[in-house]
C-alpha cells in the first residue's frame, strides 16, 4: 500500500493522530499561557479621606428697625426685656440711668426679695402678718392727719384722728382694723407732704426709679424724706432708734412685696415694656390722688401708690389678662 493511500485510510477511520509526535511544552510556557488566559487584575479603589465643613449657625434675622431685637431671637418668660426707645420723654431726663436701676432692682428682686418675701409668707400667718401691717399703718395716721390739716381738708383731718384714736384703743395699739367695720365706717386715706406740695402747685420733677425705693419723682423724695422725720422728730424713742426702723421697714417691704406679687408678674409677662408701663402707671396714680384732693376726681380712698408696690384689680380683671387684654388690666382704674 502506497503512503498516500495509508493517509487516506487515517482520514477515513476518524483517528487521532499520535500524539507522539508532539513535543510536550515546558513549565515557563504552560505559566506564561495561563498568565495569558488569566483576566487583567483589578487595581484597588484609591481612598482619597475629606473632611466636611462643619455648618456654621445661620444668622438670626436681621432687626426690622433699630434697636429692635431680631424676630426669632429666643426668650424666656423670666427675662427682663427693656426695649430700646430713643430720646428721653421730657419728664423722665435720666432714662437710661433708671432703665439700669430697674433692670438691676428686678434681678435682685427675683434673686432675693421674691424668694424671701415668699418664705415669709409661709412661715408666718396671715393673720399675724395683717396684724403687723395694720399696726403700722396705724402709726402713720398722725401724718395723714397733719397732711389733711395743711390742706384745709377738716373733715377729712377729723376722721383720720378718729381712725387713729379707735384702733390705737380698741384695735390693740392698731393691730386690728375695728376702725373700717360698722358703726364706725372710717376708711383708711392715706396722705403726705408730698400730697401736700402737689396740692399747693408743686410740680412733680424728674422721674426716678430707685433701688430700695422703686418709682418716684422729685417732689415725692422731698415729701416722703419730710413723712420719715415727723415721728422721730415729734416723739422721739423708739421711732428715733435703728432698731426699731429697719425691722419695722423690712416687714413693711416684704408685706408689700407679698401683696403686689401678682402685679408685678402681670407688668413683666404681658407688658411689652415693663419699665415704661411702670413709669406711666406711678405718674397716673400720682396725679389722680393730687387731683383728687383738689377735687377734680373721685375720692381715692388710699391705695398705697407711695411705694414700690402696684395693687391689682379683683378677679374681674383678672379674666381679661388671661383673654390677652392690655396690662392697663392689672393695674388699678
Amino acid at each position: 500500500m502506497s503512503i498516500s493511500a495509508a493517509a487516506a485510510l487515517l482520514l477515513l477511520s476518524g483517528a487521532p493522530p499520535a500524539v507522539s509526535d508532539v513535543a510536550p511544552a515546558s513549565p515557563a510556557e504552560i505559566e506564561a499561557q495561563q498568565r495569558d488566559n488569566d483576566p487583567a487584575p483589578v487595581a484597588p479603589p484609591v481612598v482619597v479621606p475629606t473632611i466636611e465643613p462643619i455648618p456654621s449657625p445661620s444668622p438670626a434675622a436681621p432687626a426690622t428697625s433699630v434697636g429692635e431685637p431680631p424676630a426669632d431671637a429666643p426668650s424666656s418668660p423670666d427675662d427682663i426685656v427693656v426695649t430700646a426707645r430713643g430720646e428721653a420723654p421730657p419728664g423722665d431726663p435720666l432714662q437710661e440711668v433708671n432703665i439700669t436701676s430697674y433692670r438691676v432692682v428686678q434681678s435682685v428682686d427675683k434673686a432675693i426679695v421674691a424668694p424671701v418675701a415668699t418664705g415669709y409668707q409661709g412661715i408666718v400667718p396671715e393673720p399675724v402678718r395683717d396684724g403687723l401691717g395694720n399696726a403700722l399703718r396705724n402709726l402713720s395716721e398722725p401724718i395723714n392727719f397733719l397732711n389733711f390739716l395743711l390742706q384745709f381738708k377738716i373733715g377729712k383731718a377729723a376722721e383720720t384722728l378718729g381712725r387713729f384714736a379707735v384702733n390705737t384703743t380698741f384695735g390693740v395699739g392698731g393691730l386690728f382694723d375695728v376702725a373700717k367695720t360698722k358703726p364706725f365706717n372710717l376708711p383708711y386715706r392715706r396722705n403726705g407732704f408730698a400730697n401736700t406740695l402737689g396740692f399747693y402747685g408743686v410740680e412733680p420733677g424728674p422721674y426716678f426709679y430707685l433701688p430700695l425705693v422703686g418709682p418716684t419723682t422729685l417732689r415725692d423724695m422731698a415729701g416722703n424724706s419730710l413723712d420719715l422725720l415727723v415721728l422721730p422728730t415729734a416723739v422721739g424713742a423708739p421711732f428715733n432708734r435703728a432698731a426699731y426702723a429697719v425691722p419695722t421697714t423690712v416687714i413693711k417691704q416684704l408685706n408689700d412685696r407679698i401683696e403686689g406679687d401678682a402685679a408685678i408678674k402681670c407688668l413683666q409677662e404681658e407688658s411689652a415694656d415693663p419699665y415704661v408701663e411702670t413709669r406711666t402707671l406711678y405718674l397716673e396714680m400720682r396725679q389722680r390722688e393730687i387731683d383728687a384732693l383738689k377735687g377734680r376726681g373721685p375720692d381715692t380712698a388710699s391705695p398705697e401708690v407711695g411705694t414700690v408696690t402696684i395693687q391689682a384689680e379683683p378677679s374681674a380683671e383678672a379674666g381679661a389678662i388671661a383673654a390677652g387684654e392690655p396690662i392697663k388690666a392689672c393695674v388699678p382704674k
